[in-house]
């Protein structure tokens, strides 16, 4: 399994800017990388089982489960085994898929505040579920201007509820505005790349052609946090995918994720995160047994 998390690309069908398709057999292992994206992704389970790992959260399903992702919170696959009957049911959209005009309408103020806090992801409770799910589940079959406005009573449904937990309340997330998406998403992708080793200030703004001034003022307007902070965080959230699937040493892991020093490493672990990396691992342990 791919353990960095990579950024993918997703392509609607011709005609379409909303993603709704089930799934009904167990996702291939190969398919199942973190990853993470601009789109928002709904995942709703009927019957089955399986894990959630969501930016920094890490905990397990049985039975069904109705979850919302926003923009680029990095997650992975969700079901391990779909039940009798079982389906999983998979909606896909970017947050401005009605356009600019979406953050004027006061109507839709309620689904914006949802899409806020859908980046720090969103496990919606039972009750809530039984309602909603059953439409989402309907979504696929729906085409064109009624794919959109069923969608839109979906996220209206979700928006007023409050029977919902958010999964990293204080966690970090990948965060990027629409503008300029070829850009950031370039900074992403070599991030991703060479998070491993050192990069300079003078690497990642020549990458996009841009002065060292120029890049931090654009890249701290974008993301509201300095380049170097960005890179620690990534390297953090490669670090909890490690502690959590490997059997490496804590210090080895902190090498392994970038840093070069394991005082730092816990430093910025334990701001991101809210513990140290030890306690960490010794909850998530504790979780699987």
């Amino acid at each position: 399994m791919n353990t960095k998390p990579t950024f993918k690309k997703i392509t609607p069908t011709f005609g379409s800017s909303v993603i709704a398709v089930h799934k009904t057999k167990k996702r291939k292992r190969s398919e199942a990388f973190w990853h993470f994206h601009p789109e928002v992704e709904m995942v709703y389970v009927n019957k089955g089982k399986g894990r959630r790992h969501i930016g920094n959260h890490l905990s397990y399903f049985n039975n069904s489960q109705l979850i919302l992702i926003g923009s680029n919170l990095p997650h992975n696959g969700f079901t391990d085994r779909l039940t009798s009957k079982g389906k999983e049911t998979l909606i896909q959209f970017h947050p401005d898929f009605l356009g600019q005009s979406i953050n004027n309408l006061p109507e839709l103020k309620n689904i914006l505040q949802l899409l806020e806090r859908a980046k720090h992801g969103i496990l919606f409770k039972p009750e809530i579920k039984s309602v909603v799910g059953p439409k989402i589940e309907k979504l696929p079959k729906y085409e064109g201007i009624k794919r959109i406005t069923k969608l839109l009573e979906i996220l209206e449904l979700l928006a007023l509820t409050n029977d919902y937990i958010l999964l990293n309340e204080n966690g970090y997330v990948l965060e990027t505005q629409p503008q300029d998406t070829d850009k950031i998403d370039k900074v992403y992708k070599y991030v991703n790349k060479n998070f491993q080793e050192h990069i300079t200030l003078d690497q990642i703004s020549d990458h996009v052609n841009m002065t060292v001034p120029a890049f931090c003022r654009y890249f701290k307007k974008i993301t509201n946090k300095t380049f170097t902070q960005f890179v620690n965080e990534y390297r953090v959230f490669y670090a909890t995918k490690l502690l959590t699937e490997s059997q490496s040493s804590i210090t080895d892991i902190c090498f392994e994720c970038g840093f070069n020093n394991f005082s730092h490493f816990n430093k910025v672990f334990n701001d991101v995160v809210g513990k140290p990396a030890s306690k960490y691992r010794s909850e998530i342990k504790a979780m699987i047994q």
